[in-house]
């Protein structure tokens, strides 16, 4: 199985997933930038991988308000500082410490995060996100909704919630049922890693070009004026450094296993097709799915379902309500113990097994929250 935290190995760096509490820093960690016509958002924590936490949210969202009124916006561009990460996520230990401790962190964190999802959803100018490293979680929300991803060979995405006992959020409800065939309930369930060029094929990315014609095609985008920043325009500006040959898609030769094994009515029907088929790649899965928590499994698959006939708007309603809900059980906090903090890598789910997950169980976690009301978003 793929591991979910790639080690990234330098004397003071290591990667946790991008899930990690980092210490304050002087820096900001958020830039924001005008040139011409482009409003230019970097995101500024290289030494957590660009990591999301509440601070950053709070100034993106406002500025991204404010130029979506201001006439002289044309586009907005978003990237990462260094060169290993976009963003690797949320700041999902400081998350759990506040619901443990009683704070309100938490349900800022996410219900800011999904908000400011949704704006770059439906935001009136065109939004490129420059993905030229690690891109998962929280880094997905913050790229998949815009109208322009560009990946490159250093891009590495994933929603591998499921290993950390929560289930893919930032709208994955959205767009991972809305990929080709079943490729979306494939990535949800195991959080397989999409390298490179894959990040294009599978529709996650709108464009690729390479890592060295970043800058060059940064500064194209800066120079277009007002009047020229329609999306069709942007479009034709990325595709003019997409690179002649762009390597096939690493899972050419298995969508049909994933479109007829992921097809499953359930859970533990797609574990039996993968079974049944037998090959290399859908004995690995059946591997990587047992190591997930079975309830986010199992909740993850009513979550694809569910949000394949849902609006934006519903999706994030939907999964505000399944956060608050996930911070009330146990499979988070153990996902972030085995994963993050004692990295033992060896989670003791409750319930363990998928067969111990009830139909009621998992239909409590799209149910309101008494007393907390909904995330509506119009």
């Amino acid at each position: 199985m793929q591991t979910i935290c790639k080690l990234i190995r330098s004397s003071k760096e290591s990667c946790l997933w991008g899930l990690r509490n980092m210490s304050s820093s002087a820096e900001a960690d958020i830039l924001l930038d005008t040139h011409g016509a482009a409003r230019i958002i970097t995101l500024n924590r290289p030494k957590a991988l660009n990591a999301l936490n509440l601070s950053m949210v709070k100034k993106i969202y406002p500025a991204m308000k404010e130029w979506q009124k201001d006439p002289n916006t044309g586009l907005v561009i978003i990237k990462g500082t260094g060169d290993k990460a976009f963003c690797a996520g949320g700041d999902v230990l400081s998350v759990t410490k506040s619901a443990k401790a009683g704070g309100t962190i938490h349900e800022e964190f996410f219900r800011g995060e999904y908000t400011l999802n949704y704006l770059i959803g439906t935001y009136n100018h065109p939004y490129i996100a420059l993905i030229d490293g690690i891109t998962m979680g929280g880094g997905c929300g913050l790229s998949i909704h815009g109208s322009h991803r560009v990946a490159t060979e250093k891009t590495l995405l994933a929603m591998p919630e499921t290993a950390l006992g929560l289930f893919p959020d930032v709208g994955g409800s959205y767009f991972l049922p809305r990929l080709p065939g079943k490729l979306g309930m494939f990535l949800a369930l195991t959080g397989y890693r999409l390298k490179g060029a894959d990040v294009w094929h599978s529709g996650l990315a709108t464009h690729y070009v390479n890592s060295s014609s970043i800058p060059e095609l940064e500064n194209a985008l800066k120079a277009l004026p007002k009047q020229k920043c329609d999306k069709e325009t942007v479009h034709k500006t990325i595709m003019s450094f997409q690179p002649k040959n762009v390597p096939e898609f690493s899972l050419k030769n298995h969508l049909d296993t994933i479109n007829k094994t992921f097809d499953g009515k359930s859970v533990e029907n797609i574990i039996q097709k993968l079974e049944k088929d037998g090959s290399k790649f859908s004995l690995e899965q059946v591997s990587a799915l047992s190591k997930m928590s079975p309830t986010s499994l199992k909740v993850t698959f009513q979550q694809i379902m569910t949000g394949s006939v849902s609006d934006l708007a519903g999706v994030f309603k939907m999964e505000a309500r399944m956060t608050h809900h996930f911070l009330q059980g146990h499979d988070f906090y153990e996902g972030c113990r085995a994963i993050l903090i004692d990295k033992d890598r060896n989670p003791k789910w409750n319930p363990p097994k998928l067969s111990d997950v009830s139909v009621d169980t998992v239909n409590g976690y799209f149910e309101p929250v008494p007393g907390v009301p909904d995330l509506l978003l119009s």
